[in-house]
């Protein structure tokens, strides 16, 4: 896990990056949007998606959600809890602000279906965190905590030295 700020920033992003690649596939696929757009535009959606999650990681739901999970009555001292706490505070913020994008993003194009924004909005919220919050737990959490303590914090303390 992160102690600095510099290493919170790094696993902030690893995290950002590896969510928003499976979400914006996902997301693809749900829409049938898969082999319907190009792969040209499928890696502008990924850059443009990737710098607002990131954005929003970095100075808005992260220290929101780090604040509300450290503020939950629960057991600090086992990491088992931290990172639950951790994952479902930031996975509800991201969600909550992603879905709203995502649907602005999809009333700009004219492909709402015939419900409200509302509705809209709700479905897609339902949608994300069925997926983003298990995917953050089982497979994009577990990676990218593998890959920093390996290969990040490692560079980071022999370049201090």
């Amino acid at each position: 896990m992160p102690t600095t700020k510099k290493e919170n920033v790094y696993f902030g992003l690893m995290m950002c990056f590896g969510m928003v690649v499976f979400m914006t596939f996902y997301n693809l696929f749900t829409h049938d949007l898969l082999g319907r757009i190009s792969l040209s535009e499928i890696l502008t959606q990924l850059i443009l998606v990737f710098i607002i999650a990131a954005l929003l990681e970095l100075f808005i739901v992260g220290p929101v959600a780090k604040k509300g999970a450290f503020s939950l009555p629960y057991d600090k001292s086992k990491k088992v809890f931290v990172i639950l706490s951790l994952a479902f505070c930031m996975v509800s913020g991201m969600v909550l602000c992603m879905s709203l994008y995502g649907l602005l993003n999809a009333y700009i194009s004219d492909s709402l279906i015939g419900e409200s924004l509302l509705e809209n909005y709700f479905s897609l919220l339902f949608k994300n965190f069925i997926f983003a919050f298990p995917l953050q737990l089982v497979i994009v959490g577990p990676l990218v905590r593998y890959v920093f303590v390996k290969f990040v914090k490692e560079r980071l303390k022999s370049s201090l030295s």
